[in-house]
């Protein structure tokens, strides 16, 4: 690039940059800049091809520590007297395809066809398979910064109760130190929880990776999860059904709870206790009481005596009447 043309630009005006800007925020502007106007991210749009060489250009300069140097002296001279910049050959086709040589790895632009060498691979990691930009893995590695840590996937197995109501955690990491983990109320089996910054440190100062920890639930004895709703099966004897009955249901980490049976309950239905179920963010469920009529499997033969006199008195009814003839239709 001819010095002249270092007369004429104000690169740091151009970048939108104080004078005394660093090197860490003067590539912070780029790449924004650079995104924003890259012919790829604007196809036919000829201002912004334009404007995209002009903050490559400057950026070529000002992220030279030598070239900004001198870079700066010129422009303090004034323009007075023409000079030859380094590396231009006294005014051939220096400039902004020099920049675009180094970048792309030819001597001219070819259809913005990048290759991963020059310039520190900026656009090449930007636009093309060049590793980091929206990448989970990568980082900004396409544009030279920092890198991020890696991903690293873990698993745990909790109690019922505690993926219900939620607590937290101690995990071992794999180096031996010990990891807090809130577990979120209602968690359910075979959840993700991300432990964001937990994972792999940058191998360059970036962000560390991320812990993906998969939740296990053991199974409980007597509750099962429906929704935010707890699900557990009463049996009922045979007379509490009939009869009607008042009888105690249990509840998770609770005292059990009192709830009335209909005269004539059959198994299947479903007592509704409010507000007893699984807690969250989203909302409270309720605990759902499915009674099961409990059948005797030994009678004495008192029992089995009273039992022949009631059906004899019962009303002569065939429970599977109507189910009989709906299968006929």
């Amino acid at each position: 690039m001819a010095s002249q043309d270092w007369f004429d630009k104000d690169f740091y005006k151009v970048l939108g940059v104080k004078k005394d800007v660093t090197p860490a925020e003067l590539k912070k502007t780029y790449r924004k800049l650079a995104r924003q106007y890259h012919p790829d991210s604007n196809p036919g749009d000829t201002k912004s091809e334009s404007r995209f060489k002009e903050i490559s250009e400057a950026y070529s300069v000002l992220n030279d520590a030598e070239q900004r140097k001198e870079y700066d002296q010129i422009r303090a001279m004034g323009s007075g007297a023409r000079f030859t910049a380094p590396g231009s050959g006294g005014g051939g086709n220096g400039g902004f395809d020099d920049v675009f040589g180094g970048m792309f790895g030819g001597g001219a632009r070819q259809g913005y066809s990048y290759q991963q060498n020059g310039f520190e691979d900026i656009l090449g990691g930007m636009f093309n398979n060049g590793g980091g930009f929206g990448q989970p893995s990568g980082g900004y590695r396409g544009f030279g910064g920092p890198s991020r840590g890696r991903d690293v996937t873990a698993h745990t197995t909790i109690d019922f109760i505690t993926a219900t109501q939620g607590d937290t955690i101690t995990l071992q990491g794999a180096d031996g130190k010990s990891i807090k983990v809130k577990i979120p109320a209602g968690v359910s089996d075979g959840q993700k929880i991300k432990l964001r910054g937990k994972g792999q440190p940058s191998p360059d100062g970036g962000e560390p990776g991320d812990i993906v920890l998969t939740v296990s639930v053991r199974k409980h004895p007597v509750f099962e999860r429906d929704g935010l709703n707890l699900r557990v099966t009463v049996p009922i004897t045979f007379v509490e059904a009939t009869l009607g009955a008042t009888i105690e249901v249990p509840t998770l980490g609770g005292d059990p709870v009192k709830l009335r049976v209909a005269p004539g309950t059959p198994s299947g239905r479903v007592l509704r206790v409010k507000g007893r179920g699984v807690t969250t963010s989203k909302g409270t469920g309720d605990l759902l009481a499915v009674v099961q009529v409990a059948v005797p499997s030994h009678l004495s033969a008192e029992a089995r005596e009273a039992l022949e006199k009631f059906h004899a008195t019962e009303p002569a009814e065939n429970p599977r009447e109507d189910l009989l003839q709906r299968a006929k239709g």
